[in-house]
């Protein structure tokens, strides 16, 4: 169960996720409670371990300045969080290691996610970080194949629930693991992370490994 911790602005936040078990740690640049400036979340990815995803969340940016700042700020990879083309996705994707590309849930799009060309893809709420749960018999329409994170209003009491039901690749949190926006709860993350993990099925849904990157690998 690969588990991303959203929306972190803080080195200690940083730290306090990767001790807890996360294996990705994700920075917004779009505008945001938790907006945070590239050089800052350059110096925190320095202080942290190598195999943590590193990856930059952006909205309707441009592609070039996408790829500006995961290069600038040695990120591993990038989130697209708008209404980015098939085009754009794959022109980003082709200059940076590993890419996840979200969608509204219900968003018709969906059903053609393929064509973004993108490591994973995420189903969110409509209203991202909003802490709002989308139903989830909507991740249905990913189509098989696609490596499936869920996010949108998940918490350390109903993340075990959504990965029953979706069966996903990985799950997303910012606002249910959060004291403030922008300030993580070290309890709750504890908590949510733990719940993940356990929910998590032998036989559950496996990516296929033929894919172009492998966030588990150097």
């Amino acid at each position: 169960m690969f588990v991303k911790i959203c929306g972190t602005t803080s080195e200690d936040d940083a730290l306090l996720a990767v001790a807890m078990g996360a294996d990705a740690v994700g920075f917004i640049f779009a505008p945001s409670p938790r907006q945070i400036a590239p050089q800052k979340a350059a110096d925190i990815v320095k202080r942290l371990p190598s195999e943590i995803m590193t990856v930059g969340v952006f909205r309707n940016e441009a592609p070039q300045r996408v790829v500006e700042i995961v290069q600038a700020a040695g990120l591993r990879g990038a989130q697209l969080h708008g209404r980015e083309s098939a085009e754009q996705a794959t022109w980003v994707r082709r200059r940076i290691p590993w890419l996840m590309q979200a969608f509204a849930a219900g968003d018709a799009r969906v059903s053609a996610a393929a064509t973004w060309g993108a490591d994973a893809i995420l189903l969110d709420a409509p209203n991202p970080g909003s802490g709002q749960v989308f139903d989830w018999a909507l991740a249905s329409e990913v189509p098989g194949g696609q490596r499936l994170v869920i996010a949108g209003g998940l918490n350390p009491g109903n993340v075990a629930a959504a990965v029953a039901q979706t069966k996903p690749w990985g799950v997303d949190v910012v606002s249910g693991v959060e004291k403030t926006p922008g300030q993580k709860d070290p309890v709750k993350l504890r908590a949510f992370i733990a719940a993940a993990r356990a929910a998590e099925p032998d036989d559950g849904w496996q990516p296929d490994s033929s894919g172009p990157y492998d966030w588990q690998e150097g």
